[in-house]
């Protein structure tokens, strides 16, 4: 099934419309994913390689996010760090008594409420684990809670409207979805 993308290359709605169509988005067992084969890490969590996928398929570089706290170092290191979120960010996580002391965990911002922050993340749960669940799903998140900072990559500017990202009203994991192919 051909996908036709209605958003500007390498602009954050762009990487916001990819990563919508991989909601839903089931892992073969053993963390196996399309997104781990892009990225070389097929068998490690794929949190982060999700979000390197979506944002090559947007046309956006960026570090590897695989490894999420040396990715964060990296926005940190090239001052692309902020604690302040904007709509396409990669929001870093580090859960709370999760017993993993440091960010384990990444998403992609797609809207901001207050302290709270919708994402569309890859390796996740409705229930039991957060950072190693085994599907893409649309989470809310805390800033100061979870989420404890954001790494800006270099979109190109837009000042268009952003696809529209819902809270699904059920977390149960449906049939897996066939890999899509993209058109550019």
């Amino acid at each position: 099934m051909e996908i036709t993308l209605s958003y500007p290359e390498s602009t954050s709605a762009r990487a916001i419309e990819i990563a919508k169509g991989e909601i839903g988005y089931i892992e073969t067992p053993d963390n196996i994913t399309k997104f781990g084969e892009f990225t070389k890490a097929n068998g490690l969590p794929w949190c982060g390689s999700f979000c390197n996928w979506v944002l090559a398929q947007a046309g956006v570089k960026v570090h590897s996010v695989v490894s999420t706290a040396v990715g964060a170092h990296k926005f940190k290191e090239i001052g692309r760090w902020h604690e302040v979120p904007a709509i396409g960010d990669l929001a870093f996580m580090d859960f709370p008594h999760d017993g993993v002391d440091r960010i384990s965990h990444i998403g992609i911002v797609v809207s901001i409420d207050g302290q709270t922050v919708t994402c569309i993340e890859g390796n996740t749960s409705g229930t039991g684990d957060q950072r190693n669940g085994g599907m893409v799903m649309v989470k809310k998140r805390t800033i100061g809670k979870e989420v404890v900072g954001f790494g800006r990559p270099k979109y190109k500017p837009y000042k268009g409207e952003f696809p529209v990202v819902e809270m699904p009203t059920s977390t149960k994991a449906e049939k897996p979805k066939k890999e899509k192919k993209w058109s550019k």
